[in-house]
């Protein structure tokens, strides 16, 4: 059973490479999560989505395909984690292809299955068609019961999967106030870089737990992967990406459907952990990568991960925060945490920086602070001339956070250059704290309809 606790039940799909366990997992969560393509082994990595089936919540995990391998290689490792997933499941559904036949693989597995002392549900899948329910039933000889054709493509027998999946949930008890209260404090994390940065093995060890697989292989993970655990100050969806590099060197299909994933992660994320090679520094794809978390009002702190290989720490500091300078002035006093994800070193640093980080993005000014603050940057540097015409700002609201947003109404507010923008930010940024996190900053000019009201 689930070592979850009082947490959602855990539905796990397991099956051979390629017979269609990410498409189905796609259907039962309603929305396309899990990256789906016909070349085998795409999964690598258990992919975690909650979802409702019949009324009842659920946690149901995508995992990387079966297959008998060696325990060092890449799919021995693969099926060390789909066995892991098995562990942790209240439920296991079995996916065989309908369309191929049993395989000698498919009876190794269902005898592992029967083994494992968990509720099995088999499902025949790829059996559209006039000849698919005949064809699923060859699965009978697996004896894991009346196996369930259906065809995830074409959306064919799912409803009837659902039925199964509820009928062999175990009972549950009414989510408490206390976990609606978690729910609401939920902090959400993505963890993006290049490949091999070490984003993986930074998950694991922030979970404890083999959760990712890992490895000299660079681009190991391929999809977007989620995981929840708690920190001192509340519980965080934390969700490790595929690496992601230059637009000119993505050539397969299935690596851009990874890139476009963890894109996908980074904007329903509120805080992106960038994960850099310490021994290579912040190179231009990280720029990149950073550039394109502060357009999307992302918070961001830098994991500088591989520090104990590091000789001259003093001289690699010095180089990453010359680059912080001069190609991310926007994300002024962004947080750089040094650490080894491989040894744990300096990762019980990680989070605290991402919860400051995190604060500041929430943090809301309230009107008359802001204003006394804004009066005083005026008069210290007097508002230019545009045009022969010296500009008149009337005052500043922030009307949201995540991320700080700063409106500024004016006569020809709009016209304000780029140059006393940019102090306007620097000097909000010293005032209030709020170094690192990315800030927007609105003009209304005499369009505004109360401008003629404060004449």
């Amino acid at each position: 059973m689930s070592d979850r606790g009082d947490s959602l039940p855990v539905v796990a799909i397991l099956g051979r490479p390629n017979v269609g366990k990410s498409s189905l997992f796609n259907r039962l969560v309603g929305r396309r999560l899990a990256i789906v393509d016909d070349t085998p082994g795409v999964t690598r990595d258990r992919k975690e989505a909650e979802t409702q089936l019949g009324g009842r919540d659920i946690l149901l995990v995508d995992t990387a395909g079966l297959e008998e391998a060696a325990p060092e290689s890449l799919f021995g490792r693969m099926r060390a984690s789909s066995e892991a997933a098995l562990e942790q499941a209240d439920v296991a559904i079995f996916v065989v292809d309908a369309r191929s036949g049993i395989t000698a693989s498919d009876r190794a597995f269902a005898n592992w299955l029967r083994r494992a002392r968990r509720p099995v549900i088999l499902v025949a899948n790829k059996a559209e068609g006039r000849g698919g329910a005949a064809n699923a039933m060859e699965a009978y000889e697996l004896g894991l019961g009346d196996p369930i054709a259906v065809s995830a493509e074409h959306n064919e027998g799912i409803a009837g999967l659902m039925d199964a999946i509820v009928e062999h949930l175990p009972e549950v008890d009414a989510p408490s106030e206390t976990e609606e209260e978690e729910d609401e404090k939920l902090l959400r994390l993505a963890i993006l870089g290049r490949p091999n940065a070490g984003k993986s093995t930074l998950l694991n060890t922030l979970l404890g737990e083999e959760r990712m697989i890992t490895g000299p292989e660079p681009g190991l993970t391929r999809d977007a992967v989620a995981a929840k655990w708690q920190d001192e100050q509340g519980p965080i969806r934390i969700v490790d990406t595929a690496g992601m590099r230059k637009r000119a060197r993505i050539n397969a299909k299935l690596e851009g459907l990874s890139v476009a994933s963890s894109i996908n992660a980074l904007r329903e994320a509120e805080v992106v952990i960038l994960v850099l090679d310490a021994l290579l520094g912040l190179e231009e794809q990280d720029i990149r990568i950073a550039r394109l978390a502060e357009r999307e009002g992302r918070a961001m702190v830098i994991a500088l991960n591989k520090w104990d290989a590091i000789e001259d720490r003093a001289a690699a500091r010095s180089r990453v925060a010359d680059t912080l300078e001069t190609s991310l002035n926007q994300l002024r006093g962004l947080e750089v945490v040094t650490i080894s994800a491989a040894t744990g070193a300096g990762v019980d640093k990680l989070l605290p920086a991402v919860r400051r980080t995190h604060e500041r993005w929430n943090r809301r000014v309230g009107t008359g602070a802001l204003n006394r603050w804004f009066g005083n940057m005026l008069e210290r540097h007097q508002l230019p001339l545009v045009e022969g015409r010296r500009l008149k700002l009337r005052y500043i609201t922030m009307p949201k956070a995540r991320p700080p947003t700063l409106t500024i109404f004016g006569t020809r507010a709009e016209q304000l250059p780029q140059e006393y923008q940019r102090y306007l930010l620097n000097g909000f940024r010293e005032e209030f704290d709020m170094p690192g996190v990315p800030i927007r900053l609105q003009l209304r000019g005499t369009e505004n309809p109360y401008a003629e009201e404060q004449d």
